[in-house]
């Protein structure tokens, strides 16, 4: 019997120099790598839908929002991550142009492939970062949303919206009418 190929280990920076250059991207967790899937129309549609939203309600502000080609480092996990959607306040993540690393709002769309890890592995990495106030979890399928909110004590609380409910952002006092958050997404 044959031995199993060994699996290529990157340190960050060989991350950080290779994945520019890569067609797809991928997310570097702790010395593996692992490509992105494309995403499909109603994951987009959405994605794009709550990304506008807050681009324009956060015009002006020193606060900007990210789509998800932009990169989040999160140090205690030595990792990077692609979020769908991210809104970052931080005067150094303003002046780094390829990374973010003190995000106040996270955004993931779900998808069946990906929606356990959304929900389990990789919240655990984001509830690492000081700055995160809110993770948001969008299931365009059930067109349902859940909030995770940090409060005062630093405890995460959840606050789901069923589907046809406005969903409250706090961590940037936004509220999106369910019409706004699933406009043009198509049926399954």
């Amino acid at each position: 019997m044959g031995l199993a190929a060994p699996k290529p280990f990157f340190t960050a920076d060989d991350y950080l120099s290779w994945e520019p250059s890569q067609l797809d991207r991928h997310e570097y967790l702790d010395g593996e790598v692992f490509a992105m899937a494309g995403a499909e129309d109603r994951h987009v549609t959405v994605a794009m839908n709550i990304a506008f939203a807050l681009r324009q309600h956060l015009s002006g502000s020193a606060c900007r929002t990210y789509m998800s080609d932009m990169r989040l480092h999160v140090a205690a996990a030595n990792s990077y991550f692609y979020p769908d959607v991210m809104v970052t306040c931080h005067a150094l993540d303003l002046a780094s142009p390829m990374v973010k690393t003190a995000p106040k709002l996270l955004i993931e769309v779900l998808s069946p492939s990906t929606a356990a890890y959304d929900r389990g592995q990789k919240f655990s990495y984001y509830r690492s970062l000081d700055s995160l106030e809110e993770y948001v979890l969008i299931d365009p399928n059930t067109r349902c949303t859940d909030c995770y909110q940090k409060n005062t004590d630093g405890l995460w609380v959840l606050h789901p919206f069923a589907m046809g409910e406005s969903v409250a952002l706090t961590s940037v006092s936004l509220v999106l009418s369910a019409t706004q958050l699933f406009a043009d997404v198509l049926d399954v």
